[in-house]
């Protein structure tokens, strides 16, 4: 799982097993892991992140989605 951008406690990774599902990432922290679709921005699941966090990571998605859409789709192809 290619760790593409950390910030603070979030790890920005994906699964490079996953390319039958639309664009997303993968933002592991201390307390659990979140998933992201891209297209438009949304979470896709959440265990264990508590609902001010996720706004924070959800911001953070937003601020650097291209970036983790290119380098998502390179690690992919």
């Amino acid at each position: 799982m290619p760790t593409i951008l950390r910030i603070g406690s979030f790890r920005f990774h994906f699964y490079s097993d996953e390319r039958s599902e639309p664009a997303h990432i993968h933002v592991a922290t201390f307390d659990g892991e979140c998933k992201f679709w891209l297209q438009p921005v949304r979470l896709a699941r959440n265990k264990g992140i508590a609902p001010h966090v996720l706004r924070s990571i959800e911001k953070l998605v937003f601020e650097h989605a291209e970036f983790i859409q290119e380098n998502t789709a390179v690690q992919n192809s």
